[in-house]
């Protein structure tokens, strides 16, 4: 486990759960989230990390939702931090990003469009930050090590890889639970990507769908094959989500989710 500030039951042999919304949409509901997510973990005993993007700049649409404002943002972000002494990670998108965005958050994440884009994960890695690098669906495992080289041949040490699935036909996912153990020999832990493994990209719509229902499947085979952490985005009510609704967990299904996955832990460590 990385020495991630803030981060409690780390000596639970737990995994460790990102999880938050999509999008920063509003403080009140950011606050909610995260209150009763760390009301969760904490009487489970799950390492716990905020997640919310303070901007999304990947969106299929000129109209669909970006974010509130930057600095907004990431002040909840910061808030949220504060408030429940809990660690929080953000997406940046430019190399311009990395500093601004890592006076607010403990966790700074590569998204996985971008994890090639050398000038960016220089730039994370600068910071000093841990460095979450999202694994492109265009790539294949065993690649991520090159991002790993270059973040720590940029001096830090701090990194994490995530997988996401991989690119399926145009409108789905596939995951290929082969690559968490081959990123784990990199060193560094590895987490999966529960719920956007599960999204329909490239929909005609312009609105990217998602299969929900199988977010347990996924998330139970990656704590069997070794996943150290996953990453669950969550929502009170995923329908009306200002970004990626379609593939997201419904809050009030987390904690019974959690019990389930720390049975399959115990039942393999």
């Amino acid at each position: 486990m990385l020495n991630i500030p803030k981060l409690k039951n780390t000596d639970s042999n737990n995994f460790f759960l990102m999880a938050g919304p999509c999008a920063i949409e509003s403080e009140e509901m950011a606050m909610r989230i995260a209150e009763k997510i760390v009301k969760i973990t904490d009487k489970l005993s799950i390492p716990y990390i905020f997640k919310g993007s303070y901007r999304k700049a990947n969106r299929s649409r000129l109209d669909s939702f970006q974010g509130i404002g930057d600095e907004k943002a990431l002040k909840i972000l910061e808030k949220i931090g504060k408030e429940f002494d809990i660690p929080t990670v953000t997406d940046i998108h430019e190399s311009s990003e990395a500093a601004m965005a890592a006076v607010y958050v403990d966790v700074l994440q590569i998204p996985a469009f971008l994890c090639r884009q050398t000038d960016l994960l220089i730039a994370a890695a600068i910071t000093g930050k841990i460095v979450n690098v999202k694994k492109g669906q265009f790539l294949s495992a065993g690649s991520m090590k090159f991002a790993v080289d270059k973040i720590i041949e940029s001096g830090n040490q701090n990194v994490l890889l995530t997988d996401r699935g991989n690119t399926f036909g145009y409108q789905d996912l596939i995951v290929d639970f082969r690559g968490i153990p081959e990123m784990r020999a990199f060193n560094v832990p590895v987490i999966m990507d529960v719920t956007h493994a599960l999204q329909q990209p490239n929909q005609t719509t312009g609105v990217t769908g998602g299969k929900p229902a199988l977010i347990e499947t996924i998330a139970k085979a990656a704590i069997a094959v070794g996943a150290d952490g996953l990453f669950i985005e969550t929502h009170p009510d995923p329908a009306n989500a200002k970004s990626d609704g379609a593939n997201m967990l419904q809050i009030d299904l987390l904690e019974g989710l959690m019990e389930k996955l720390i049975r399959v832990r115990q039942a393999i460590i």
